[in-house]
Formats: structure tokens, C-alpha cells, sequence
């Protein structure tokens, strides 16, 4: 039997009107979420540090968090894998050649090999051949260097954060505003994971039980690209979950493209087990051939009728991401008007962006400015 949750706008909700609400407002049903809130757009979107402050700091550190908290970020987005060890670790992904310098330890050159991931091969060094104790001794390195070469100042740095070290940096912090700071954390790869005997759903809800994260009004939001993860998530915690999708393709474990799990008749399944969803930003507005902004698809209108949040990724301020008519010049790495992007998306409907740039995402659309 499934987890009864209420919609994600309690992510925007002050943290005196969480406690009353916690208080006064029983569990609702999916079906009854849709008049729970019926001004759903609010004054404010939900700002998400995607992997941190990643736009100024190497992705999935501690430093990055830290950096998109003080840039008033509501949620820190940590991607999960395993070590093999079964210790949930933040990585965008379990190949970490291009994350690290594990290629500049020749204790461990003998762990470079080629795998097939979710149907694709991969070479190089994997989190699942490591216990946790080999990938503390690892440092973390800036993922794209061409695109951000200011941030390969700090290669060398950080090392590899726990899950356990994310939660724990969030429920010591504070948001700008003086409320709890969430996590947004994302399985990878969970199917992939389970085949290997390294379950994800138990040492995810393991860690956030220990840290009193087990409500539907906790700030938590757990994401997948996949769907079964999530439906066993349902049935494990109360905290909330969000259903990603990508522009194309379909989920690894899913017969159906995301097209059709967002068509209204998926949305209305979706709500059954999750409490919003996390699209590639083109599903909510569509790119022009040339390069600019469409109009608005239905998708958040539709979501927004089944209950679900709508929350975007990925907004990033270089010229490469951006739409041709917020880009400053020719030069792709300088940075374009990306605050005037999200707030086309925000007049959209938008409820929640992931930004690489939280200061610039917080500054464009929150209340608080």
C-alpha cells in the first residue's frame, strides 16, 4: 500500500506554517492533493543547488554545498551511487575518472575498466570496485574544465562526500531565510546498482531515519530517472519523491518514453506514487530552430492538475545553455542572462528550478528580492 504524501509547495512553505501544518493537517491522498493549494505558482520559485554551487566550485563537494547555501539555494542536490562497500557516496556518476584524480594513483590503475552502464560502455574507474576508505583518499576534480576553467583552482581539494556528510552539513545550516536547508538527493543508476547486490533504497533511508527525515513535511525530496526505485521508495519512507525525465529516451527500467509518462494519462499514474516531477527544462518550454524560446507546453498545467510540482533542470548561465536571446555574446563560456530565462519559466508556471548558479537563480526569482 502506498505512502500517503501531500504536494511538493510545502517546499516553499515558512518553516512556522510547516510546524502547524505537521500539527493540524492529516495525510492526504493523491487524489486529494489537488485542492490542497490551489495557488500553486506562488510568489516564488524553489531554488536547487544542482550538485552544489557547481557553477563556482567542483561539482558534488562539500565546498560547492556549503557555497550554495550561502548563495541562498532552499535545497542541495546530492547524486548517489555506492562504493562497494554499500556506503552512499556524491558523485554525478560511478565513473569517476572525470571527476577525480584517481588516474594520478597508480595504487589503483589496475581498477581502470570498461563496464556497461544502463546499456552503455564505459571506460575508466567505477565507485562499486572501491570501498569507502580507497575513494576518501581521492580528491575531487572540476568535471568540465573547458567550460569552467576558474574552477580547476580548486581540483585537488576536496574529497569525495558521504550522503551521511551532505545530510549532516544541511540540518547544521540555515537558509537565507532562516529555515532548515533540504536535500534533493538522486539515486543513479539504481537498477544498475541491484544487480551488483548494492541496494540503494535501504542505506538512502537508513541515513536519512538517523537524521529524523521520515515525513511527508521534512525538507527531502528523493528523484529518479527510474520508476520501480521510486515505487519502492513509496513504500519505505514518508519524505517526498519526484519522478525525472529526460528530454528524450525512457527510463532504464521502464518500457514507456518519458513522453508518455508525462502525457496526462502517465501524470495521473505518477501521482500515484510520487509527489512531483523533475523535467528537462525543454518539456516545460520548447527551443526555436533558432535557438530561442517557444511557448509553453501544457506540461505544467497538466502536472499542476494532478497534484505534482514542476520543477526544471538544468539552468546554467554560460552562453553554451542558454536560450539565443539571453546570450551575451558568441562566446560560449562567458556568462548570458540566465535570471531573465528562469524568470520566462517562472511566468510559466515554474514551481522549482536545479540552477548551477544559485545566486543568480535566487536573485531572479524569490520573494525575498
Amino acid at each position: 500500500m502506498r505512502s500517503r504524501k501531500p504536494s511538493l509547495l510545502t517546499l516553499t512553505l515558512t518553516s512556522s506554517l510547516l510546524a502547524s501544518l505537521v500539527a493540524l493537517t492529516p495525510p492526504a491522498s493523491a487524489a486529494d492533493r489537488r485542492d490542497d493549494h490551489p495557488d500553486r505558482r506562488g510568489p516564488s520559485v524553489t531554488v536547487i543547488g544542482h550538485r552544489g554551487a557547481s557553477g563556482y566550485r567542483p561539482e558534488h563537494t562539500l565546498a560547492a554545498y556549503r557555497l550554495a547555501i550561502r548563495q541562498c539555494a532552499d535545497y542541495i542536490e546530492p547524486d548517489l551511487v555506492s562504493t562497494k562497500d554499500g556506503v552512499l557516496v556524491a558523485r554525478h556518476e560511478n565513473e569517476i575518472g572525470g571527476t577525480t584524480d584517481v588516474e594520478d594513483h597508480p595504487e589503483f590503475a589496475d581498477r581502470r575498466t570498461t563496464k556497461t552502464v544502463d546499456g552503455v560502455p564505459m571506460t575508466g574507474w567505477f565507485t562499486e570496485d572501491f570501498t569507502l576508505r580507497e575513494l576518501r583518499t581521492l580528491r575531487a576534480e572540476e568535471r568540465i574544465p573547458d567550460v569552467r576553467p576558474q574552477n580547476t583552482r580548486y581540483d585537488g581539494r576536496y574529497r569525495i562526500p558521504t550522503l551521511e556528510q551532505v545530510v549532516r552539513l544541511a540540518r547544521s545550516t540555515e537558509t537565507c531565510d532562516g529555515e532548515d536547508v533540504g536535500i534533493y538527493p538522486e539515486t543513479k543508476h539504481p537498477s544498475y546498482f541491484d544487480s551488483l547486490g548494492l541496494s540503494m533504497e535501504e542505506p538512502l533511508v537508513e541515513v536519512l531515519d538517523a537524521y529524523g527525515l521520515d515525513r511527508r513535511r521534512d525538507p527531502v525530496v528523493v528523484q529518479s530517472f527510474e520508476v520501480g526505485n521510486l515505487k519502492d521508495l513509496d513504500e519505505m519512507t514518508d519524505v517526498r519523491l519526484a519522478q525525472l525525465a529526460g528530454c528524450a529516451g525512457k527510463p532504464w527500467d521502464d518500457p514507456r518514453p518519458y513522453a508518455v509518462i508525462l502525457s496526462p494519462q502517465g501524470l495521473a499514474e505518477v501521482a500515484t506514487y510520487a509527489d512531483g516531477i523533475g523535467p528537462c527544462k525543454d518539456l516545460v518550454i520548447p527551443r526555436e530552430p533558432d535557438g530561442t524560446l517557444g511557448e509553453p507546453t501544457s506540461l505544467v498545467r497538466d502536472a499542476h492538475r494532478e497534484g505534482l510540482l514542476v520543477h526544471a533542470y538544468t539552468f546554467r548561465a554560460e552562453n553554451r545553455y542558454l536560450p539565443a536571446e539571453y546570450r551575451s555574446s558568441d562566446d560560449p563560456n562567458e556568462l548570458g542572462d540566465m535570471a531573465g530565462e528562469l524568470r520566462r519559466f517562472a511566468r510559466a508556471g515554474l514551481d522549482g528550478a536545479f540552477s548551477d548558479h544559485p545566486d543568480i537563480a535566487a536573485a531572479a526569482v524569490s520573494r525575498r528580492r
